[in-house]
């Protein structure tokens, strides 16, 4: 992954404009990698959109992690998955074997230590702030991420509120670094938002 610490999550639901162009656009500035998150759609309409993805984020070079889907993510040849931890206790084998990179998505300390038990190389932990994606649901705030955090030996990375008035906080609780979702999918300049996030991150 690239020396960002920012973490694409996509959503095209939110998107300003026209969904793949602000995929480039991301994977040209810089994130540390995309995750295609789309988990409302059924898995073969999934791989459709995955595989665009998956082209676009090869041209910059940018690590592109598929979502929800491990034998779609195998058929496209993409060994980064990300999977919510029931997902990733029903993996076989085979999937296993075939991921060099596998996040999961962890609400508590304990299911944090469970994931990496299981064998994942990087979790996501949330929602950290209040965020209209998780609206109505009291957040879990800077303790909870510090206490993941001291609990796992993989990078964790905050997701949900996450932005360059918090990004400092996030990273003195010793996450890796932050997803962020509306802000990408929305801002009008994706070069200066992930510039503006970077700073935020050394402040």
């Amino acid at each position: 992954m690239s020396e960002s610490h920012i973490i694409c999550i996509t959503n095209r639901a939110l998107c300003a404009g026209d969904y793949l162009t602000r995929i480039s656009a991301v994977a040209g500035a810089g994130a540390r990698a995309v995750v295609v998150r789309e988990k409302d759609l059924a898995e073969d309409a999934y791989a459709a959109l995955a595989a665009q993805v998956l082209e676009r984020c090869a041209g910059s070079g940018t690590p592109c992690v598929l979502h929800t889907y491990p034998q779609a993510a195998m058929r496209l040849g993409c060994p980064r998955i990300h999977l919510p931890l029931a997902r990733l206790r029903r993996l076989n084998g085979e999937e296993r074997a075939f991921f060099t990179c596998t996040g999961a998505s962890v609400h508590s300390v304990e299911e944090a230590r469970e994931a990496v038990r299981l064998g994942a190389s990087y979790l996501t932990a949330g929602h950290i702030f209040a965020t209209d994606c998780k609206k109505g649901l009291p957040p879990r705030g800077l303790d909870f991420l510090r206490a993941v955090c001291a609990a796992v030996p993989v990078p964790v990375y905050a997701i949900g509120g996450v932005g360059a008035e918090n990004l400092a906080d996030v990273r003195r609780c010793g996450a890796a670094g932050a997803c962020v979702m509306s802000g990408l999918m929305r801002c009008p300049d994706v070069s200066a938002y992930l510039d503006r996030l970077r700073r935020a991150w050394e402040a």
